[in-house]
């Protein structure tokens, strides 16, 4: 063997363009042995996955198998679909783990499908219709990542009563369920993004009850369920538009109103009302829906109000009176800070205070995300002087000696940190992962370095900021027209009432998340809630020091 190896070694020394040869030839045969065991393989793996046929609306759709076709590929069933979880495959995702763990524990097993969650309960299975819909409000459809919790998030963030599934792909929302029930072996079809759910079957709609929060939006189709008002001194000043309508319905009336260009739809029995919010129909006293009761005429399951007690529903139709911005006409000489931690709430009042006053707000940084939504004053320099205040999160007493004025927001340190969270690891109106507020490491250290920041921006801007306007986020959320008074007649503007009515209905904007995304548990520990304790203490004792009237009562207890 050493002899032939010899042989070698002197046959490539007299030739070595002979041995860069025998390399290349070794490592060409290589690379054609790896390509044909990737071509066999991917070829394999093709030939199992099926044409995708659905039936969509009547219509038969035929996918290329190849691409599309894994969007449509049925997942095996198990062999028993109903019973204890310890019978059940576990999961090798963990984010399935997690969504089936938090999200959708309702929907495992028959004996907890009747169980209510704290945001979504489980109705039953109803029969669909193509041509007259069960859940008759928005719908959606995504054939590859269709989850029961995607649809619920989608139809509670619009305001909707109910959400739906169906061919397990498509969601539907509504206000009442228009359709009877159906077995429950006839929602049989898995979500397409979600394994060992149920999201309805071919023409059945598997259908939750959402349990909105108090300021959730509710719904009737387009449009947003305002509530039960008493009727106006002058209902012809205050409303200006009218009709009498045969066999009324909410349907009828809102669009009227919508083709009208109005904003509000007014229906007080057989007779709808159009208008904008004034000061003669503010819609800042609400009523008993009681009152307002009476059936429609057209529409048995709805209520269409009477003489005295109007239902009212905001169309689709957006009030302008608020829409227009500018840059201020003016270099302003004094910089007004918008001051808040991270988390409470500054692009929201932001929002707001451009609608009221119609002029742009800067930043001291820049946020292209913000810019392409309308913060056109995002990408001004900070000391430009042609925006009405300045968004920051600054603290320090250089930082904050830098401004003339501020406004400082406060909000709650126990939201404003799950908020700023959501932010940092889902984006303005995201939200983390089950991962990340269940790791080890993310949420403590979040809570560690950020909760000493929420006292001692506080307290430095109380101690360092000059002529400091406070204003909590509780407050402006329940009392927003009066907060934005006070704010607008800060920045040293005339309060246009007309235009803070306006406000009111455009108020959300884009930068609200979801009322029913929460977590299950409370992330906080005994730790971390006796050091979060402390820290308000110490800022509600520095606000009673500076004669203002300390924290809300909704901090502690919580």
């Amino acid at each position: 063997m050493a002899k032939l190896l010899l042989k070698l070694q002197r046959y490539f020394r007299r030739k070595p363009v002979r041995f860069f040869s025998f390399i290349i030839l070794y490592l060409t045969a290589g690379s054609l042995a790896f390509l044909h065991s990737s071509f066999a393989g991917e070829s394999t793996e093709t030939s199992k996955e099926p044409v995708a046929v659905e039936t969509i609306n009547g219509a038969l759709v035929t996918q290329n198998p190849g691409l599309i076709g894994r969007v449509f590929k049925e997942t095996p069933k198990p062999s028993r679909r109903y019973g204890p979880p310890w019978l059940k495959p576990a999961s090798k995702d963990p984010s399935e783990r997690d969504r089936a763990g938090s999200w959708s524990r309702a929907l495992k097993g028959r004996s907890t499908r009747d169980q209510e969650e704290s945001r979504a309960k489980y109705i039953g299975c109803y029969t669909d219709n193509t041509q007259q819909r069960a859940l008759r409000g928005s719908s959606f459809f995504d054939y590859k990542k269709m989850t029961v919790f995607r649809c619920q998030d989608n139809c509670a963030e619009r305001g909707y009563m109910y959400a739906g599934l169906e061919f397990g792909a498509e969601c539907y929302c509504g206000h009442r369920i228009q359709a009877p029930n159906a077995s429950e072996s006839d929602c049989n079809m898995e979500c397409k993004g979600e394994k060992n759910n149920m999201c309805g079957g071919a023409n059945r709609l598997t259908i939750f009850r959402l349990e909105l929060s108090q300021e959730s939006a509710r719904r009737y189709g387009s449009a947003i369920f305002k509530g039960c008002f008493r009727k106006p001194d002058n209902v012809s000043f205050a409303l200006p538009v009218s009709a009498l309508i045969p066999n009324m319905t909410v349907d009828k009336c809102v669009d009227f109103c919508t083709e009208k260009e109005y904003s509000l739809a007014v229906l007080a029995g057989q007779t709808c009302h159009c208008g904008f919010p004034t000061l003669r129909f503010p819609l800042h006293e609400r009523e008993d829906e009681q009152l307002c009761s009476q059936r429609c005429s057209g529409e048995e399951f709805e209520s269409c109000g009477n003489e005295d007690y109007f239902v009212v529903y905001q169309t689709q139709v957006q009030d302008n009176r608020c829409m227009d911005r500018r840059f201020l006409p003016s270099h302003s000489k004094q910089l007004i800070a918008l001051a808040s931690f991270p988390g409470a709430g500054n692009t929201w009042a932001r929002h707001l205070i451009e609608l009221a006053t119609g002029y742009y707000t800067g930043s001291y940084y820049f946020d292209g995300s913000l810019y392409n939504k309308g913060f056109k004053g995002e990408r001004d320099h900070w000391r430009s002087g042609r925006t009405i205040c300045i968004k920051t999160h600054e603290s320090g007493r250089k930082e904050i000696e830098s401004y003339d004025s501020g406004i400082l927001m406060i909000r709650n340190p126990y939201k404003a940190l799950m908020a700023e969270f959501n932010r940092k690891y889902g984006g303005h109106i995201g939200f983390a992962s089950q991962a990340h507020w269940k790791g080890r490491v993310e949420w403590p250290e979040f809570v560690k370095n950020y909760a000493p920041w929420w006292v001692s921006h506080t307290l430095d801007w109380l101690k360092y900021g000059r002529n400091v306007k406070v204003i909590h986020f509780e407050d402006l959320k329940h009392h927003l027209f009066s907060q934005m008074n006070k704010m607008v007649s800060y920045l040293g503007l005339e309060v246009s009432e007309d235009r803070l009515l306006c406000v009111e209905g455009q108020k959300d904007g884009n930068f609200k998340r979801s009322g029913l995304r929460k977590l299950e548990y409370d992330p906080y520990t005994p730790e971390m809630r006796r050091m979060i304790d402390g820290f308000i203490k110490k800022v509600d004792e520095a606000l009673k020091m500076k004669n203002q009237t300390g924290v809300p009562e909704d901090y502690i207890p919580r």
